[in-house]
């Protein structure tokens, strides 16, 4: 372990080898004016490519070359639109100029999306991306064509974070969708998209999206400069970027929030936060992310406040129920047995008298299997998987107890842990805590409560230490900001949520009018004013009539 320690900080130091630019690996020459010398440089970058298309087109006096990678572009586009533009251009009469020609294409041809580029490697670059290169003999310059048109997954709903209430349209792998995606609910002109390209094999398009205004420009600024600092062959889905953009990469927990969902992007994003989507995953990255966002559910927000408030409660204790029962178990029955009631005392002890090892070993072995049965049930056809899950826990549980080798309260401890454990509706946070559990639970076993103890101050220690892009890990808690605590364990009503957490949206902090508290009067109260003084102020105004109405 130290061996791997010092070798981690001498490759963040710098001596653990040379870095190389990131280049696309073609020629960055310019355009010849010959288009077969084009052509040329062209088929050596693909090589011997059976979807690399090359069309040459004949007009009098001029010859035209259409290049296109036919697995990535929309056939029909190609056959309807760009042929048949082209062909009628030969019944028409020709500038002799060069510029006067382009500009007939571009007036011509019935493609929206047109680039003018002077590179080989631009132009390699837009081949790549699904676009066609139209070459015209004796300029050094081409038309790009945006005609993409490859197969991609349909809108569905998300498969990880399942919302009894609420919009059942998930993200996709196509970058362009989940733009769609989120302009159809954010529809404000302050919306921007920045997209970048990384990774020097794969090319792949990462969008920052954030709205004006609201997002910290210190926070935009070092996502710019974290992402562009970036040197790997490739990007293939946004865990990629999460290792290598977060503040603390030894820390178990996850620092940035994920979510499938364009609804919770669009609420983080008037919150103040920054999205990164990334071309090729249905998962988006929001920045800075917290412990307590990490809690929250999209239903909190969609269900009435009296209900959400009960719901993160069971939640929270939950969460806790997670990473302490086991450890609590075995400090019990290994070292405070008087802790214990004597009934149950004596009941424990009774079951765990053909157990042949001590607790803190019982529960971690049953712990590792628990584990092992969990990754089975993922790694498995969807089909068979739960089932062979369900029916592996019965069998083992039962078998081991009737065996000798479990104790029966042991298994149920284990099950509760279990269920308790899906109550996070964040699963990486989720493969956090059962992965701190194991830790917890050595510490009961070697120091009883307090060894419990000493790991709760030293994770609470290095959660209050964490940072993220600037941001404390804990906040609202720590530091405590009393205005937030409206929508921390309980939420509050919307009409009385009147401002945006304090470090994210300081620019606008105004988030709702104040003084919508819903009533059955004609007018419109004034903040702070008590429904029954209203009414009553109504009522001494309407006259009888009015009143009667009250009375029945």
């Amino acid at each position: 372990m130290f061996c791997l320690w010092r070798y981690l900080r001498r490759r963040r130091n710098g001596g653990g080898g040379q870095t190389h630019p990131q280049t696309t690996g073609q020629p960055s020459r310019p355009l010849h004016s010959r288009v077969d010398v084009n052509i040329a440089y062209i088929k050596k970058a693909f090589g011997p490519s059976e979807d690399l298309v090359i069309r040459e087109i004949e007009f009098p006096g001029r010859k035209m070359v259409l290049v296109y990678v036919e697995t990535l572009v929309d056939r029909d586009v190609v056959q309807r639109d760009i042929l048949r533009s082209l062909m009628a251009l030969q019944a028409l009469p020709l500038p002799g100029d060069e510029a006067g020609f382009y500009r007939l294409l571009c007036t011509r041809l019935a493609i929206g999306d047109l680039r003018e580029e002077r590179l080989v490697a631009k132009v390699i670059d837009g081949l790549l991306d699904g676009k066609a290169a139209l070459m015209v003999e004796g300029s050094g310059r081409c038309l790009l064509l945006g005609i993409e048109g490859w197969e991609k997954r349909p809108v569905e709903e998300p498969v990880n974070e399942v919302s009894v209430r609420g919009p059942r349209e998930g993200f996709a792998e196509n970058l362009a969708t989940n733009i769609s995606l989120i302009r159809r609910r954010l529809r404000t002109p302050e919306l921007r998209f920045e997209t970048l390209d990384l990774g020097r094999r794969t090319h792949t398009k990462v969008a920052i999206c954030y709205l004006e205004g609201l997002a910290l420009p210190g926070v935009l600024e070092e996502v710019r400069r974290r992402l562009q600092r970036f040197d790997i062959d490739g990007i293939l889905e946004s865990g990629y970027l999460e290792e290598l953009i977060e503040d603390a990469p030894f820390s178990p927990m996850p620092q940035l929030n994920r979510t499938e969902r364009p609804d919770k992007l669009v609420a983080d994003l008037l919150e103040g936060k920054v999205g990164i989507l990334t071309d090729g995953t249905p998962f988006a990255l929001i920045l800075p992310g917290s412990l307590v966002s990490q809690l929250q559910a999209p239903d909190d927000y969609y269900e009435r406040w009296p209900l959400s408030m009960g719901i993160r409660l069971f939640r929270y204790f939950g969460l806790f129920i997670s990473l302490m029962l086991p450890s609590f178990y075995v400090a019990l029955t290994s070292f405070h047995h008087e802790m214990i009631p004597t009934p149950l005392a004596i009941a424990i002890a009774a079951q765990r008298e053909p157990v042949p090892y001590p607790a803190v070993v019982e529960t971690i072995i049953m712990q590792i299997l628990f584990e092992v049965l969990i990754e089975a049930g993922i790694r498995l056809p969807r089909a068979i998987g739960t089932t062979i899950s369900i029916v592996g826990a019965l069998v083992i549980g039962e078998a081991a107890v009737r065996a000798g080798l479990m104790s029966a309260t042991m298994i149920i401890v284990i099950a509760a842990t279990a269920i308790a454990s899906f109550t996070v509706p964040n699963f990486s946070l989720g493969q956090a805590v059962r992965m701190l559990r194991l830790p917890m639970i050595f510490l009961a076993g070697t120091l009883g409560l307090l060894g419990i103890f000493a790991g709760l101050t030293a994770l609470l220690i290095h959660l209050v230490s964490l940072r993220n892009f600037g941001q404390p890990y804990l906040s609202p808690l720590a530091p405590f900001i009393w205005e937030e605590q409206k929508d921390l364990i309980e939420r509050v009503p919307w009409w009385a949520m009147h401002r945006r957490p304090r470090l994210l949206g300081r620019l606008n902090l105004k988030r709702i009018k104040p003084g919508l508290r819903p009533s059955t009067t004609s007018r419109e109260r004034k903040p702070g004013e008590e429904l029954e003084t209203s009414l009553e102020n109504d009522y001494s105004k309407k006259g009888k009539k009015r009143k009667g109405w009250l009375k029945k």
